[in-house]
């Protein structure tokens, strides 16, 4: 299998605030997930599904509204809307199924430090954009894909990125 440049290009999704604890959307992934129409409540739904074992319960991942009235003022003051700051919450990491094997805070520590090394291949993103497509198909078009395999060639040309 021949690796592609996109498999090799990353985009970085999450910026940690310490002040806040919390992340927020980097302005890159954003205006991406924007392009290839990844958004959903929130840009990364489908990463939260993923996180959770791919499944629906994932996509609320940041479902965190108690926690972000908390630091709402704090992250006003830093420029963040409340809706853009994401809290991890250790409880959403574990099932109690056969469990919990480690504590909250060392699971807040384990997720807090994935997300802030967490990113993602353009060839991922581009993935999950057909995939997005295949899934609405009923309410799309071939004008639509084309649409978006037009949208993909401009970010692989913004990014330098050939197959």
């Amino acid at each position: 299998m021949q690796i592609m440049k996109a498999d090799r290009t990353y985009i970085k999704i999450f910026q940690y605030q310490e002040s806040l604890d919390a992340f927020v959307v980097t302005k890159k992934y954003k205006d991406l997930a924007d392009k290839l129409d990844l958004w959903e409540a929130n840009p990364v739904v489908w990463i939260g599904r993923l996180f959770i074992l791919d499944n629906d319960y994932g996509e609320h991942l940041f479902d965190n509204w108690d926690e972000r009235e908390a630091i709402a003022e704090e992250a006003k003051k830093l420029g963040f809307n409340e809706e853009e700051v994401m809290i991890i919450r250790p409880d959403w990491f574990q099932s109690g199924s056969d469990g919990p094997c480690h504590s909250d805070e060392q699971r807040k520590r384990f997720w807090t430090d994935v997300f802030k090394s967490l990113r993602l291949s353009l060839n991922t993103l581009f993935e999950e954009a057909r995939a997005n497509y295949k899934e609405q198909a009923i309410d799309k078009t071939e004008k639509d894909y084309i649409a978006l395999e037009r949208k993909i060639n401009e970010i692989k040309r913004e990014y330098n990125v050939s197959d």
